[in-house]
Formats: C-alpha cells, structure tokens, sequence
C-alpha cells in the first residue's frame, strides 16, 4: 500500500481537528494515524487513534454520535488535518456540540478558565443566541421583541422593507451602504427565522444540497412548482 502524502510525528501521529462543514464551527479535536485516516477516507466516518487505549476508535460508534466526513483537508505542511464534516448529535464526551465550551479570561487574580455551556464559535452563531435571548425581553426594551411580539406580519413588512432598500442600493449606491443594507437584510431574516424557532444551520443545509444543480432544475423541483 503506497504511503500516505503526510507528515506524521515520531509517534506516528498528526493532530485532526473536525470541523462543521456548514457553520465552520470546530466541533473537536483528536489524534489519527495512517490507518485512522485511511478508514476515515474509505467509510466516509471520523476515524482517530486513541493514544490512551492505543487503538483505532470511531467516533459514534457506541455513542450514536457519528462524524460523517464530507472533506479531508490537509495543512500546508502536510502534518495536520481538518476532517470537514456533518456532525451527528453532540460531538464532546461531556454532551456539549462542541469541546469548545470554555473560554480563557483575564482578572484580577490572573486568567481564568469560565465555562459557557453553549459558547457559540462565528458571528452568525452569536447573533442567533442574542435574538433568541430578546425573546425574554419588553417590547420597549428590545426592538427585536418588538418584532417578535407583532408576529409574521410585522417581521415579513420588515425582510420586505429591507429587500427593497438593497435592491436599491445594489443599483445606484456605494459599495458601503450596499453592505449596510444587506446587514439589515440578513439580520432581519435570522430574526424571521428565530420566530419560527429554525436554525441558520437549516438554511445552509438547503444551500448545500443545490449545489452541482442548475438555479433552473432545482427551482422546477421544489414543492408547488
């Protein structure tokens, strides 16, 4: 069998972190060697070397928690991986979707581990926490609660109103108000979509499943078409 095109360590390992495909968020990370990362590319499931019990592990195998791998990329140096990947149910052993949880701060007596149960990664990710959190505040306080208190007609006005004003921008305005506007585009979308309690994750599945099909066939495809 011919060798690997990587660099592993004197132990014969390299570092791989798992990524969510979709969102970007890294979900965690392990050790492989090359058998490891070879079951990984022929069954398509995250596949490590654990160096506690030295043997090859699949992830989910006996929690249910698979890592379905869509993507192996490999570093500049060929001695670390990113398994790209749909992860199934909760990836740390704690139960957390993430290893992540945990975030270095500095205080007065020095840096301190604290932990979030749910620390969201990207952008994204935190401004959906926020607008979920709005649902617990006054209308008068929050102008997101205000929208979410007015119901689909209120948000749909708003992702109607802002549509307009990008597609106005987007025909006669600079560079900058275009991106401003589509802010307020997207904004008002991730508020539309928390009222109806459906994660941005969704959105970037649909667009993942059109991808390698034509804008024409996959519209003639779609329900009531």
């Amino acid at each position: 069998m011919p060798k690997l095109p990587l660099e592993f360590d004197a132990h014969g390992l390299l570092p791989v972190v798992v990524q969510d495909h979709l969102t970007g968020e890294v979900r965690m990370v392990a050790f492989a060697t090359a058998e490891a990362v070879r079951a990984t590319l022929d069954t398509g499931r995250a596949t490590f070397w654990s160096r506690s019990r030295g043997e090859l592990w699949e992830k989910g195998r006996t929690s249910g928690n698979a890592i379905h791998v869509k993507r192996v990329l490999v570093d500049c140096d060929a001695d670390c991986l990113i398994y790209s990947a749909e992860p199934e149910g909760p990836s740390c052993h704690t139960g957390a979707p993430s290893c992540f949880f945990q975030m270095i701060e500095n205080g007065p007596g020095g840096e301190t581990l604290v932990q979030k149960s749910e620390q969201p990664q990207t952008v994204l990710a935190t401004i959906e926490a926020i607008l979920e959190a709005r649902k617990r505040s006054t209308s008068k306080s929050s102008y997101t609660k205000s929208l979410y208190d007015g119901g689909a007609d209120a948000i749909g006005a708003k992702v109607r109103e802002e549509a307009d004003e990008l597609a106005r921008a987007i025909a006669s305005e600079p560079d900058e108000r275009v991106v401003s506007e589509a802010a307020d585009v997207l904004y008002h979308v991730l508020v539309a979509l928390r009222w109806r309690a459906i994660g941005f994750r969704d959105v970037l599945a649909a667009l993942g499943a059109r991808m390698g099909t034509s804008g024409h066939e996959e519209k003639a495809r779609r329900p009531g078409k």
